[in-house]
């Protein structure tokens, strides 16, 4: 980690998205080439991030970009990790424990190997455009807690690829589905966040792999009587969603789409249904919607979530192509429906893209 200034032209840079449960990395290199590094089903981030070492082999980055899920009550969308942010971001742990320990990890792996600046890229930072009614929680002001809202550095590339699939389109209202392991829907507006899904943490909003999404307080004071923090922090981040769906078969929708029991078909078939309540919500809200846009893991690679999820809002104006939809295709309406799209998450881009902003 370095607190020296730096300006490269064209710097090689290589970017850390380290989620709940995978480590993607990309080493963009100042001719324009890439490479990726995947890391996929980790219950433990250290393994990966020295195997990510090895496989970097020869190669020297200029800088190093790492996704940071939350950035706390900056509204920067990017910062230097200097002595001081290092100690701010160790401080803003508790709002997302699930992820800040493994993206500070990465800061700390790469300052042993590598003596070039790090720059933090914010996920909370693209939802600081929503409103007070978006923000707002309803209990008192004084306690200082709001909405905040996350993925933000997908959605924030997916309102950069929309014009040039959509055109005009992309100006209006438009929702976006993140669903993967985490899992949220954007309301977009002219291209920017109106409103989300997830809220205070990320283990708001629709229910996830091993989060239960939005709950009654009720069930959370309930709970609280029967378990300590520690366990009930243990069980809100790695034990509810579709594993507790699924009578804790699995948590990864590809293991509960090939099951034949009865508890997958339903884990299914409830996030189905919460994903197409949150599309109908944030179309209440918006007054109706113009596009619906498919991202992350399980939004890219299940065609059959997809088309569960699609099938009930053709009173929206959505209807997808069977053949379209199976078969990889970016636009996936058919002929008068609403556009649907599918666009592939690409969150590493999108750090290039803020680290190049704030190298120049």
């Amino acid at each position: 980690m370095s607190d020296e200034p730096y300006k490269l032209s064209m710097p090689t840079i290589l970017t850390i998205n380290s989620g709940s449960s995978s480590i993607k990395a990309s080493l963009f290199a100042s001719d324009g080439s890439r490479q990726n590094f995947r890391y996929e089903h980790l219950r433990d981030h250290a393994p990966a991030f020295e195997q990510m070492m090895l496989d970097l082999k020869d190669n020297q980055p200029d800088l190093i970009g790492h996704r940071f899920v939350h950035g706390g009550e900056i509204v920067d969308a990017a910062r230097l990790v200097d002595t001081a942010e290092r100690t701010r971001l160790q401080k803003i742990i508790h709002l997302a424990p699930l992820h800040m320990p493994g993206n500070l990890m990465g800061i700390d792996l790469c300052t042993q190997h590598f003596a070039v600046p790090q720059i933090a890229c914010f996920d909370t930072a693209f939802h600081t455009t929503m409103p007070a009614l978006a923000k707002r929680l309803p209990i008192p002001n004084e306690f200082g807690l709001r909405r905040f809202g996350f993925h933000g550095l997908n959605y924030a590339h997916i309102a950069s690829r929309l014009p040039e699939i959509m055109g005009e389109t992309s100006r209006g209202k438009i929702v976006v589905a993140h669903l993967g392991s985490g899992a949220s829907l954007c309301l977009l507006e002219n291209l920017k966040s109106v409103d989300t899904t997830m809220g205070f943490t990320p283990a708001g909003g629709i229910t996830m792999g091993t989060r239960s999404g939005d709950l009654d307080p009720g069930v959370m004071l309930e709970l609280s009587k029967r378990f300590d923090t520690n366990q009930l922090s243990d069980i809100v981040f790695h034990k509810m969603g579709l594993l507790a769906l699924s009578d804790a078969e699995s948590s990864e929708m590809s293991d509960l789409l090939l099951s034949e029991t009865e508890s997958a078909k339903f884990a299914v078939d409830y996030f189905c249904y919460q994903v197409r309540a949150a599309i109908g919500s944030l179309a209440a809200k918006a007054g109706g919607i113009d596009a619906l846009v498919f991202t992350g893991g399980i939004g890219e690679h299940s065609h059959a979530i997809r088309e569960k999820i699609c099938t009930p809002l053709a009173f929206l104006g959505f209807s997808i192509d069977k053949k379209a939809n199976n078969t990889g295709s970016i636009r996936i309406e058919k002929n008068g429906a609403k556009p649907t799209l599918v666009i592939s998450a690409d969150e590493e881009s999108m750090i290039r893209r803020l680290c190049l902003d704030l190298n120049h």
